[in-house]
């Protein structure tokens, strides 16, 4: 099937595809590989949602348990007590609430409380995950991960990385269909990161074309990743270009869901770029000229 729904429908709120959707982090966690720690206690998650809002994220994604190279997990009952205040504020800011979770208890717990999507780094292949987004009418984030967080990392291999997680990502679209997922309320996540070596994370994003045939819109995440330092050599803290970079490469291969710490200027850059591809001229300032000089 190709092309995907025009809008990311997640309970009673809705999420328009007509310009690229920024999806900004909001790490309750001491441990995440680049803000781990950033946001100790209720007041700091708070100011930190009120931040990505105001900079323009079209998603709130509050995550309460690291995913990163290496990772262990934490209790269900530690995950939720992170992220609950979290919740709470978003909501009442009327933002659209993603829960970045891989517990089905955890994600049944969060959509009791009605928040509108969850982001599953494990796919969907759990039957309870499965119900409880179809009973809520949720949305849901399907990614692609090889392994764990504590072993993805170790020695990954594909014979074809890009069909073999398109597969994966197909079949698991076609089993949330079986469950009662519209397809509206689903979206594709190729996993950048999990699983997947620098070559495999660049194979990805350059083929992310071949995912628009299942017919859901196509996630990405890159926000500082390794691969990211692994071309330019550089920590986390000084990859913001290089994820700029890979975000617009994204959307002009399919993307239209982009994960972000840096949510102002993956906002910024991305209307640019959707502009010039588009060529949308017909809303926003006066493009017209009057400062090519140098």
């Amino acid at each position: 099937m190709e092309g995907s729904p025009g809008r990311i429908v997640g309970g009673r709120k809705t999420v328009a595809l007509d310009r690229p959707v920024i999806m900004g982090i909001v790490n309750a966690t001491p441990d995440s590989f680049y803000d781990g720690g950033w946001y100790p206690g209720a007041d700091a998650l708070r100011d930190r949602i009120d931040t990505v809002l105001d900079e323009g994220a079209d998603i709130v994604d509050i995550g309460g348990e690291s995913t990163r190279p290496g990772a262990t997990p934490v209790p269900a009952a530690e995950e939720i007590g992170r992220i609950g205040p979290a919740i709470e504020h978003a909501l009442d800011a009327g933002a659209f609430v993603s829960v970045d979770t891989r517990k089905p208890s955890v994600a049944r717990w969060a959509l009791g409380r009605e928040v509108h999507m969850i982001n599953s780094v494990a796919g969907i292949g759990s039957e309870e995950l499965r119900a409880a987004v179809a009973d809520h009418g949720a949305a849901v984030v399907i990614m692609h991960m090889r392994g764990d967080p504590a072993t993805m990392q170790m020695d990954p291999r594909y014979d074809d990385v890009v069909g073999e997680v398109h597969d994966y990502l197909a079949a698991q679209v076609d089993l949330g269909l079986q469950s009662g997922i519209v397809r509206e309320s689903m979206l594709v996540d190729p996993g950048i990161g999990f699983g997947k070596t620098l070559e495999h994370n660049l194979l990805l994003l350059r083929d992310l074309g071949r995912f628009l045939s299942i017919g859901c819109p196509v996630l990405v995440g890159t926000s500082r990743k390794s691969f990211i330092g692994g071309i330019l050599d550089l920590p986390p803290e000084e990859r913001l270009e290089g994820t700029i970079a890979s975000c617009v490469i994204a959307m002009a291969n399919g993307a239209s869901v982009f994960r972000v710490h840096d949510v102002g200027a993956a906002r910024r850059a991305l209307d640019v770029a959707h502009a010039i591809l588009r060529a949308d001229l017909s809303a926003g300032p006066d493009l017209s000229g009057g400062d090519a000089g140098g």
